[in-house]
């Protein structure tokens, strides 16, 4: 909880609007499974252990995707008005408006973020075995 209150210090301190939405993790989750992952089955969803982090689709390479450094300067070059920031294991979620100085450095202590943009066309996550898996970049339009 604390980094998050640090992530929201810092965001705001680039003039990026934060709005807290609490109890909206559970709704952002499904909505990103829904366009990330609607090429699966539900058999193929409990084989890559979805139900436990959502980002396995990209650890387990059912969705191409960018990885590592290249996942980073992704999100970096991509237009970021509006987004949304969510997270694998908490119903806390955050909008972002005037969000174009946001960058991959502002989810360095964060562990299991997703941050999408507001049609859910692109999407970045931060997991907490970066460095093992991630971090992970990836536009709907690369599948």
């Amino acid at each position: 909880m604390e980094n998050r209150k640090d992530l929201v210090t810092s965001l705001k301190s680039k003039k990026v609007k934060v709005t807290e939405i609490p109890k909206w993790g559970t709704y952002l989750r499904k909505k990103w499974e829904d366009h990330f992952c609607n090429h699966l089955g539900d058999n193929e969803k409990k084989s890559i252990y979805l139900d436990d982090f959502l980002w396995h689709v990209f650890s387990f390479e059912k969705r191409d995707c960018m990885q590592e450094e290249q996942a980073d300067i992704a999100l970096n070059r991509e237009s970021k008005k509006f987004c949304y920031v969510f997270f694998q294991h908490s119903d806390e979620a955050f909008i972002l408006e005037n969000a174009s100085s946001l960058n991959a450095n502002d989810f360095l202590n964060e562990e299991d973020v997703y941050v999408v943009d507001k049609g859910f066309n692109w999407t970045y996550v931060r997991t907490h075995e970066t460095g093992l898996c991630g971090p992970y970049f990836c536009r709907k339009s690369l599948y």
